[in-house]
């Protein structure tokens, strides 16, 4: 892979930006596809950047990458280390960093729009090539479509991408059927009535309010959903309070909740508000508690004949299996595309993680079983080797795209 692709990770990794803000890596992206000779137009849905490259009559792939970073403090010891710190949506100072790999993703599409660009002869058709943003606040895809996306540059015939995950680098999976959970984010405030922490029978106490609740959210999963079934209920934010010896007003609490069908979803969505509200009621709260979920997109579906037409293009790019990784619990919203388009779509994952790592391995199993010991997407902790990563994403999207515009 060209050392060039290498450093404009590295770069890219240094300069994260959240949501909606990535207005350095969009326009790094828009540069690089207008030298490889794409029609480009940024600020689609933001900052989100469409090139359009049409190569004689066929059919019209699209290849995504997001964009996106998190609001993380970055602790990986890379000497390419994101030092970062940036206003998150809510006003508050925050680091920032690429903990979910959207950097891999951005410039594994790069490398495959050049080489697509530069081998006209291997297909035949219209490329689109959408850089989104915003795919962590579930709303990128949505504001691209609300900008007339298709309408402006063309309707796909098939939506494709990837995931960077901690699977052995070099290693490539892909499922039929729900290939990422559903994801419904809730923003939960609890009424208490503060004072003195010496004198807590005067108050009705948020915090411990806030506590109880807590632990019997983790209940929902493990006795109102059948074992047959998966959800995933995770607390991920708890404030309250501004000093130990005041009792406040109120506690807030954020969720996330996973889910693969809309029966699951609603039966934990609707556990979710009877508990809170039943917490707050046994607590003597004097107001009802404010239950929102401020972020919600479906799963993504991989379609089953698309996803065995494109296996055997991902195939010719790596040594080791195209194995089947069954659904993953983490959510995308690359699905709102294929649905929009009424398109098939194949969204696989791509191993990141150190190879050596896995020497001994000799089963899936084995390879489960490492890759739970290894930090995860999201961890400040987490990024990929950059190398074979990067060499297998851009041959992937490369083969992927071929497969689907043949020459």
């Amino acid at each position: 892979m060209s050392p060039d692709l290498a450093d404009l990770y590295r770069d890219l990794h240094r300069h994260p930006e959240l949501s909606f803000a990535e207005t350095r890596t969009a326009a790094i992206a828009a540069a690089r596809l207008r030298d490889a000779g794409y029609r480009v137009t940024e600020g689609v849905g933001g900052t989100g950047v469409v090139g359009v490259l049409r190569n004689g009559a066929g059919p019209t792939v699209l290849l995504r990458a997001d964009m996106d970073a998190l609001p993380v403090a970055e602790d990986t010891g890379l000497d390419y280390a994101s030092t970062v710190r940036a206003t998150g949506r809510e006003g508050e100072e925050t680091a920032v960093a690429h903990a979910c790999g959207h950097d891999m993703h951005v410039t594994c599409l790069v490398g495959a729009a050049a080489e697509l660009a530069s081998t006209p002869e291997r297909w035949r058709g219209t490329l689109l090539v959408v850089f989104q943003p915003a795919e962590e606040a579930g709303a990128g895809a949505d504001a691209m479509l609300d900008d007339d996306l298709f309408g402006r540059f063309g309707t796909p015939d098939v939506v494709l991408g990837q995931h960077v995950a901690p699977l052995p680098a070099g290693m490539l999976a892909v499922t039929a059927g729900p290939a990422f959970a559903a994801s419904d984010t809730i923003r939960v405030t609890l009424h208490g009535s503060g004072g003195h922490g010496s004198r807590p029978e005067t108050t009705v106490d948020p915090v411990v309010l806030a506590a109880a609740t807590v632990l019997r959210l983790q209940t929902v999963v493990s006795r109102e959903v059948p074992a047959t079934e998966t959800a995933v209920i995770s607390v991920g934010l708890l404030r309250a309070g501004t000093k130990e010896n005041i009792i406040p007003d109120s506690a807030e609490l954020g969720l996330t909740v996973r889910s693969y069908t809309a029966p699951v979803r609603d039966r934990v969505l609707a556990a979710i508000e009877r508990i809170v509200r039943g917490e707050a009621s046994a607590s003597g709260a004097p107001e009802e508690p404010e239950i929102r979920i401020v972020e919600s997109f479906p799963p993504v579906l991989n379609d089953a004949d698309a996803v065995e037409r494109t296996r055997g293009a991902l195939a010719t790019v790596t040594t080791l299996p195209v194995v089947d990784p069954g659904p993953v619990t983490g959510s995308e919203d690359v699905g709102r595309f294929a649905t929009a388009a009424g398109a098939p779509c194949v969204y696989w994952l791509l191993g990141g993680a150190d190879p050596a790592g896995f020497a001994g391995c000799s089963s899936a199993d084995e390879i489960r079983h490492r890759v739970a010991d290894l930090p995860s997407n999201h961890s400040p902790r987490y990024a990929p080797v950059i190398e074979p990563t990067l060499s297998t994403g851009v041959a992937a999207l490369v083969a992927a795209a071929r497969e689907w515009l043949p020459a």
